[in-house]
């Protein structure tokens, strides 16, 4: 099996016992495990994060898989974060995990062999490898719903016009393919997605699989987190940003605007009960 790196940025926000829990998912838990993980520390952690982050650089946490710790003294972002992290990644396949997230003991068994072309029937793998996510609360023994996305090119480019086509915190790509996309670029609270565009417009394979392979943290805030007038102006950001790189024309760019920044501006109620309609319309199968 081709050797690949976990990237997993964590920054002063983030619940050391969210955080070891997440650790334990990626190395020890999995069937499949790495052959490094990169942590890339995003400005001073409280003391309580900062030793679980030492734990695991001194392999105590991780079952003695290789950590590279990337240390950067004030919080610059996610995107600078990961745009580091990569730098320091050892190997060509790289995957993404979040410091609050779990994933499953079978997620990197299930993607390394489809992006490395070890997959029988898919000789020449792929760029970039997402699934889709299930949310919880606070237990991870009582899961709630789905998030699906497509699964294939075609309906992936074209949904990706209107939405994110892939959960972040599930994907595995290619360094390569992401170096030609230009890397991660800041655009606030929505690197992810303007770097899949950009992925998308390069010509990267891609796929969805189907089945949830990282179990996403929600808690109480998620949901009231996706609004506002600060995720207003990066949506605006984001739309121009499509529209000048030709990605999505100015009437599509326009309707975006509309529907998208409506939803980021009514109560967290309403927005909760859309988001989980978008979800069914768009991740059917």
């Amino acid at each position: 099996m081709t050797a690949f790196s976990v990237l997993l940025p964590v920054y002063a926000g983030d619940e050391p016992e969210h955080f070891a829990r997440a650790l334990t998912s990626i190395s020890v838990d999995q069937t499949l495990r790495p052959n490094e993980i990169v942590i890339v520390r995003d400005g001073p952690v409280p003391s309580a994060l900062e030793e679980v982050i030492a734990q695991a650089s001194e392999g105590s946490a991780v079952d003695d898989i290789p950590v590279t710790l990337v240390r950067i003294n004030r919080n610059r972002g996610l995107a600078d974060a990961l745009a580091l992290g990569l730098e320091s990644c050892r190997y060509e396949l790289v995957a993404r995990a979040d410091a609050d997230d779990i994933s499953v003991p079978e997620r990197f068994a299930r993607q390394l062999p489809l992006i490395a072309g070890d997959a029988p029937g898919y000789p020449d793998g792929f760029d970039l490898v997402g699934s889709a996510i299930r949310e919880f609360n606070t237990d991870e023994h009582h899961p709630g719903m789905i998030r699906r996305l497509p699964e294939f090119g075609p309906e992936i480019r074209r949904v990706a016009r209107f939405r994110d086509p892939f959960n972040h915190p599930t994907v595995v790509y290619r360094k390569s393919a992401v170096a030609r996309a230009g890397g991660y670029q800041h655009l606030a609270k929505m690197e992810d997605y303007w770097l899949f565009v950009r992925m998308l417009q390069h010509g990267a394979r891609v796929t969805n699989l189907p089945d949830p392979l990282v179990l996403y943290r929600v808690g109480s805030g998620a949901y009231k987190r996706r609004g506002g007038v600060e995720m207003l102006g990066s949506e605006l950001a984001l739309q121009h940003a499509f529209v000048r790189s030709g990605f999505v024309s100015r009437v599509t760019g326009a309707r975006n605007i509309v529907v998208r920044g409506l939803y980021r501006l009514v109560p967290t109620r309403l927005r909760r009960a859309a988001y989980r309609v978008m979800m069914r319309l768009t991740g059917k199968r």
